[in-house]
């Protein structure tokens, strides 16, 4: 297979082409055919680990009211802070629109417009599509980039969180990734214990806000749980002897937790319980947890999740209680490449999907509309991967470039074929050549295919 083969000369950016030439937007790539490869291989794992899960997939619009998000993110959280593209209303009375920064917002506002909290509230779903944030790319991080996700909506039982873990682990494991991955845990609690929490924490907070970054400071008053996950080096430091959120958890979230660790751990796994973990965004109720791989270092996390128990009524519907995680295919990519994933058989399948298995050759001019005919049989019969020249090269040619494509197999057509109502079909690697019947050629052809 030719490696460079859709990179033509024509659409590379070289330094050669106007300075005006059009360029895809900062923070987003162009994937070509062979880039695609590991986009698709990772696609297809969450897709059947999604139906040996039973989960079923949910599309939702690329862009909603802006006020979406905000409601059920939290204005202060940095999503809908700073990393939302919007849109703003185009007549006098509108509505912003955002593009959907995250997926879960849009599934708990598809489920409460589709009427399920009423006919079915037990819903198990799983998206995969294209998310956008306007945060500075580097590494890791891109404007567009691809989220794999999981919602449960209908049940608060804590065997359901741990089948979450389960689902998000098993993915990981399905990359190849090593036992080294850690599952991290911890719990938010219900809203009254975090009101006792948050004064707690404001109380322990207000003596150093002083010396805080400015994000802190912002945000002390609005959301002082956001300071607890602050990269900033010094305030990392000042949290040292923060308020616990255990001592504030009322029985039934205490309950909820241990029965979630037990869980884990007759599935399986060896869960951390660290309090440290707290996520992003402000709709997280009770569990939350992180996927991570130390073998990667100070970038071990893959991936992140949680209950959120009152989203579903911030949205509009009934008090649902639900839970899900999301996965950045970009992240994960990357994590990936740096400890050799995936092996080179792993992708082969696909890779044979971009691999011409059949190229037609016309020997003259007449010959080309019936080897086209050929071809348009062939793949009306299942034969995947048929190719022709359309550049009216020469035989040597044509031949030459089906070598060059590295089809499997040669249909080639001229005027003494067509004429005795035979097809010649060469097997390319043996180059072994033979006079195929016409009635005979797609058995032999399906033959030649398989050895």
């Amino acid at each position: 297979m030719r490696v460079n083969s859709w990179r033509c000369a024509e659409l590379s950016f070289s330094k050669t082409m106007a300075s005006d030439a059009y360029q895809s937007p900062r923070g987003t790539r162009d994937l070509f055919p062979e880039e695609l490869i590991r986009v698709r291989y990772l696609e297809e794992t969450a897709r059947k680990l999604a139906r040996a899960f039973h989960y079923h997939e949910i599309r939702t619009p690329l862009f909603e009211e802006t006020r979406l998000f905000t409601r059920s993110l939290g204005e202060t959280s940095d999503v809908v802070d700073k990393e939302m593209f919007t849109v703003p209303p185009r007549a006098e009375g509108g509505a912003p629109y955002s593009f959907r920064p995250e997926g879960t917002a849009s599934a708990a506002r598809a489920y409460v417009q589709g009427g399920c909290p009423t006919s079915a509230p037990f819903q198990k779903w799983f998206y995969l599509g294209p998310m956008f944030r306007y945060e500075r790319p580097q590494k890791g991080r891109e404007r567009q980039f691809t989220q794999f996700g999981v919602e449960v909506f209908g049940a608060q039982n804590p065997v359901l969180d741990a089948e979450v873990v389960d689902f998000a682990l098993r993915f990981f494991e399905n990359l190849g990734f090593g036992p080294e991955l850690e599952v991290r845990v911890n719990t938010m609690g219900d809203p009254n214990d975090r009101v006792r929490w948050k004064a707690q924490l404001q109380d322990f907070f207000s003596d150093s806000l002083a010396g805080r970054c400015s994000d802190c400071q912002e945000r002390f008053d609005r959301n002082p749980f956001r300071l607890l996950d602050c990269k900033v080096e010094k305030c990392q430091n000042l949290n040292e002897g923060v308020p616990s959120l255990r001592g504030q958890l009322a029985e039934e979230s205490t309950a909820h937790h241990e029965e979630f660790l037990a869980t884990l751990e007759a599935l399986g796994h060896k869960p951390q319980d660290d309090p440290s973990i707290v996520r992003g965004l402000d709709y997280y109720t009770r569990t939350v947890f992180e996927i991570h791989y130390p073998p990667l270092g100070a970038r071990s996390a893959l991936c992140g999740g949680g209950r959120y128990d009152g989203l579903v009524e911030e949205v509009g519907g009934a008090s649902t209680p639900a839970v899900g995680f999301a996965i950045g295919f970009t992240a994960t990519e990357i994590a990936m490449a740096e400890v050799g994933l995936p092996k080179p058989e792993t992708l082969e399948p696909f890779q044979q999907e971009l691999q011409t298995q059949v190229y037609c050759v016309a020997v003259g001019e007449e010959d080309r509309k019936p080897i086209a005919k050929l071809a348009s049989d062939l793949r009306a019969a299942g034969v995947m991967g048929v190719d022709l020249d359309y550049r009216n090269k020469s035989v040597k040619a044509q031949l030459k470039e089906a070598a060059k494509s590295g089809a499997l197999a040669v249909a080639l057509l001229g005027p003494d074929e067509r004429a005795a109502g035979y097809v010649c079909l060469r097997n390319m690697k043996t180059r072994e050549e033979n006079k195929i019947p016409e009635s005979d050629f797609l058995p032999e052809l399906l033959n030649l295919l398989k050895e």
